[in-house]
């Protein structure tokens, strides 16, 4: 046996609001060891009396027994002078600097959790248990350390039970801070009419009862109202599409559990991993029997997720359907509700009852949504689940603000050298949401004690993002859209190299005071150099061309026919008023409001619409979404192309119109169209890679969303021996963009270049 001697071992990550201490105990004391563990807003850290082999065995176990929430950043021992230490314990929080811990997402309710719900008295039918391994955690904090005093748990007293627990060592509450139970903690009242209800059983019944007769339900869920109904009941369905005032986009639906899923849906292993692990994210997987008709809107996918919270197992325990539709309780474009007064005014006339609950919701949280490509999970929205786990850098970041996209926005605070990305905000268009994006900052900085000294924003000057950005009247770093796309991915996999940056989206300003969207870059996080993109194209109409695709079909058949595309027999033409055909070909002339684009989402936009299937949208990228959904992986044919500089796909599109006029099936045509993207894409790195020398390739932007074209540039680069990165741990589209943001920001700082 070694010396014995004092130890601190620091752990730091994701260690707080996991059970972290419990384990340590356990560990502690299965190894015969000496000595405390405490949270600090830092990290845990552990102080031990023993020989140095012990201590690193201990570390070990650490790593590899880790509660399954938990994430170990680092563990680092370090020598102290000797103190008697007899016996572990726990001891209190401290508060120790400006530095903080991570704060754990909310977690899915656990196994042994759903069983206490059976089976201890003070738990029967309780829908807010919860232990040390599940439960809210981010929808619920105020500040740290993480105790119960800085939670909305604060108002309610523990009784004799759950104190008892809380107070345990060896019990799996033992310092749960939301933990409770029918006698102390929250409770549910279902309001229907003039009616208030309340007693779980009752409230499981009526609520049971109103969706499997049809009715529409506002159900307050872990970060925020949610509305629900019978997925399978194609006029409950219609109803709640006019309530919410959502034309077009697919809703997203939760089956009971794996098997009923199964029915309905194709599920890889991946995807049923995804689907049943503690985040519960909504998961994208291909419909194999269809729903009510107005779940999906034509699509064939169906977004999916599985219960994660024990109301979820109760109601579906009573209901007869095995599927429901719940999706955001708001209207149009703004943000979920969380206050019961908001949801019972705004939902109310529109739902059949409203459930709420008694605990306040202090961060609003959308579910997050992935989806699987090539056996990997990608995220679409980072919420619930996922926030506010951070990117560790390789850069200080400390003291950068990053204010984000203007779309599906997302901002990013860096604390040390940890990227802290907010949960999905959404797009920076109305006031409800603008009023969010800045109650969020205001908390996000309370809670992890950030005070901006650099900011960094999108080029773009009209962007709301960047008008808040400059208005804090700090320096401000301006970041061009498509170099923090990649960057971004870069920061996630911790690259500072070059690399080539191939960067699909709609929309983005460019240096040149065009919009940019299809960008081939050769770039690190210091600069960028654009090497080729699409052709530019005008844009009739401006913004009005992304509600309206038809404008983008006929600015490239103009390109190519002129005023002779009038004559074209091509089935969307005919649904065009010929004068209006006209004055969007006079506006090209003479360039009014036809800003130039290179952008693939107006590509995307054009091929949708001459195939007529989406000239009109109803929802952002809409167009795209059916161009990929009528996809038939049955071919590997391109169309011809213009390889230039400037990569023009005229030649295609005179194909496509011969297609289309010939009566092929649009799904081929479709199919050849993404293999073309996709062709332009390996092709054109290929050709970097060799005039460069580089060969690992980023790839963000929103037109990475499209699975099948991901799919085909992935694998035709990997066979080549290319590194590809791409974002996992954000999303391609510019929810993920403010990372991007501050490493470049960050960069500059150090070099001095701002």
């Amino acid at each position: 046996m070694g010396t014995r001697e004092n130890y601190i071992i620091t752990v730091s990550g994701l260690v707080q609001g996991v059970g972290f201490r419990p384990f340590i105990y356990r560990l502690a004391k299965e190894a015969g060891l000496d000595g405390w563990v405490l949270n600090t807003n830092e990290d845990v850290r552990i102080k031990v009396a023993a020989d140095r082999a012990a201590v690193d065995r201990f570390t070990d176990q650490i790593r590899q027994q880790a509660p399954p929430a938990s994430r170990i950043g680092d563990i680092i021992v370090e020598t102290v002078p000797p103190e008697e230490l007899c016996g572990f314990r726990i001891i209190g929080s401290e508060n120790l600097s400006e530095a903080v811990t991570e704060v754990s997402p909310d977690i899915a309710v656990c196994e042994d959790c759903l069983r206490d719900m059976r089976e201890q008295s003070n738990r029967i039918d309780y829908p807010f248990l919860n232990c040390t391994n599940c439960g809210p955690r981010f929808t619920i904090i105020k500040d740290l350390p993480y105790d119960r005093a800085r939670t909305t748990m604060h108002d309610f007293t523990m009784c004799p039970a759950c104190r008892h627990e809380y107070g345990n060592i060896l019990d799996r509450r033992f310092h749960a801070q939301p933990t409770a139970c029918r006698n102390c903690g929250p409770e549910y009242t279902l309001a229907m009419g003039t009616e208030s209800i309340s007693g779980m059983q009752e409230i499981i019944n009526r609520t049971a009862n109103l969706i499997d007769g049809g009715g529409i339900v506002a159900i307050k869920g872990l970060g925020g109202f949610f509305m629900a109904c019978d997925a399978l009941n194609p006029a409950a369905v219609k109803r709640l599409r006019e309530s919410k005032h959502r034309e077009g986009k697919p809703f997203a639906v939760m089956f009971g559990d794996l098997g009923a899923a199964g029915r309905y849906c194709e599920i890889s292993e991946t995807e049923a991993s995804l689907l049943a692990s503690w985040r519960r994210p909504i998961v994208i997987l291909k419909e194999k029997n269809g729903l009510a008709p107005g779940v999906s809107n034509g699509f064939s996918t169906i977004g999916t997720m599985l219960p994660y919270m024990p109301f979820h197992y109760l109601l579906f325990e009573q209901m007869k359907t095995r599927v429901i539709v719940l999706t955001s309780g708001n209207l149009a474009e703004e943000p979920i509700i969380i206050d019961n007064r908001q949801a019972e005014d705004v939902l109310g006339p529109v739902s059949d009852a409203v459930l709420r609950y008694n605990r306040d919701i202090h961060n609003r949280t959308d579910d997050s949504v992935a989806m699987v490509v090539r056996e990997q999970s990608r995220l679409l929205r980072r919420s619930r689940g996922y926030v506010p786990s951070p990117v560790h850098t390789g850069l200080s970041v400390e003291g950068i603000f990053a204010a984000g996209a203007e779309l599906v926005n997302c901002f990013c605070l860096g604390k040390g050298n940890k990227a802290i990305m907010s949960q999905h905000i959404g797009d920076l268009k109305n006031f409800e949401t603008l009023a969010f994006y800045r109650e969020t900052v205001d908390r996000f900085r309370t809670l992890f004690r950030m005070e901006p000294q650099l900011v960094a924003c999108d080029l773009h000057p009209d962007y709301l993002s960047t008008k808040y950005a400059r208005e804090l009247g700090l320096s401000t770093v301006a970041v061009q859209h498509h170099h923090a796309h990649i960057a971004s991915v870069m920061a996630e996999h911790g690259i500072t190299e070059q690399v080539i940056g191939v960067s699909f989206d709609g929309t983005g300003l460019g240096d040149d005071h065009h919009i940019w969207g299809s960008e081939f870059l050769v770039c690190d996080l210091a600069g960028y150099r654009r090497l080729s993109h699409l052709e530019y194209m005008p844009m009739p109409g401006g913004d009005l061309a992304t509600h309206e695709p038809w404008r983008m079909a006929v600015s490239y058949l103009y390109r190519i026919y002129g005023r002779e595309l009038v004559n074209l027999d091509l089935p969307f033409l005919r649904k065009l008023n010929l004068s209006t055909v006209d004055q969007v070909i006079q506006a090209i002339d003479k360039n009014i409001n036809c800003p130039l684009t290179s952008g693939a989402g107006r590509l995307f936009d054009a091929a949708a619409a001459l195939l007529d299937l989406c000239t009109r949208s109803s929802f952002h990228a809409e167009a795209p979404m059916r161009l990929e959904n009528i996809v038939s992986p049955t071919t590997k044919e391109v169309y011809p192309y213009d390889d230039g500089t400037q990569i023009s796909l005229a030649p295609a599109f005179q194909a496509m119109v011969h297609e289309v006029m010939a009566g092929v099936d649009v799904g081929m045509i479709s199919t050849k169209f993404h293999n073309t993207v996709a062709d332009i894409i390996v092709r054109r790195v290929f050709r970097i890679s060799r005039e460069s020398g580089i060969r690992t390739v980023a790839l963000s932007g929103g037109t990475f969303q499209n699975r099948y074209l991901s799919y085909r540039v992935e694998s035709d680069l990997l066979d080549d021996q290319f590194r590809v990165l791409v974002p996992k741990q954000l999303p391609c589209n510019d929810g993920g963009i403010a990372l991007g943001q501050l490493v470049i920001a960050a960069m500059k700082r150090e070099t001095g270049d701002y």
